[in-house]
C-alpha cells in the first residue's frame, strides 16, 4: 500500500503555476494581448519569490543606502508587505539609480547603475510575471538572455549544426 503525503504548496510552486498558465495562454494565441498583469506583480507569492531570487544574487545598496541585510533586519514580511501596499495603492515610485564607475583595463571607466533593493524586488517580480509570455513566442534557436540558455550553449548548437551539415 502506498501512502501519498500532500506536499504543502510553496510560493515557488504558486508562482510556477502562474507562469505556466501565462505561458500556455501566450502559446495558444500569438495574437493575444495581456492587458491586466499589474495585479499579478504585487501578489505576495510573486514578491516573495522575487525577494528570494534577489537575495541569491546579493548586490549593493542603491541611492537609499538600504542593503538586502537591512531588509532582512527590518523583517522580510514587513519589507515585502510595504512594497505590496505601495503597488496596490499605485503609490510605488522607482528611485533614481546609483551611478558608479568601474575602471576598465584601458584606463577608461564603465558606467554602472545600481537600483535600490526595493526597485530590484519590483523589477524581478515584473520579470517573473512577463517572462513566460515572451518565452512562449521566442524561436527555439534564440539564445540571448533567456532562462536556461547561454552563449556557450548557442556556440555548441552552431558547432553541432556545422558538423551535421558536412
Amino acid at each position: 500500500m502506498t501512502v501519498h503525503v500532500e506536499r504543502p504548496i510553496t510560493p515557488i510552486d504558486k508562482t510556477r503555476g502562474l507562469q505556466r498558465e501565462l505561458y500556455l495562454a501566450a502559446k495558444r494565441s500569438r495574437e493575444r494581448r495581456f492587458h491586466a498583469l499589474y495585479d499579478r506583480i504585487f501578489r505576495p507569492d510573486v514578491l516573495w519569490r522575487a525577494w528570494e531570487e534577489l537575495r541569491q544574487n546579493v548586490g549593493s545598496a542603491g541611492v537609499d543606502g538600504v542593503t538586502i541585510e537591512d531588509g532582512e533586519r527590518e523583517g522580510e514580511e514587513q519589507f515585502l508587505w510595504q512594497i505590496e501596499q505601495d503597488l496596490k495603492a499605485k503609490k510605488y515610485r522607482a528611485q533614481p539609480v546609483l551611478r558608479v564607475y568601474i575602471p576598465k583595463a584601458d584606463g577608461r571607466q564603465r558606467s554602472l547603475g545600481i537600483p535600490t533593493v526595493r526597485d530590484r524586488v519590483v523589477q524581478q517580480a515584473c520579470k517573473i510575471v512577463i517572462e513566460p509570455i515572451f518565452e512562449a513566442n521566442f524561436q527555439d534557436n534564440s539564445y540571448g538572455f533567456r532562462p536556461k540558455r547561454s552563449a556557450q550553449r548557442a556556440v555548441e548548437v552552431v558547432k553541432e549544426a556545422l558538423i551535421r551539415s558536412w
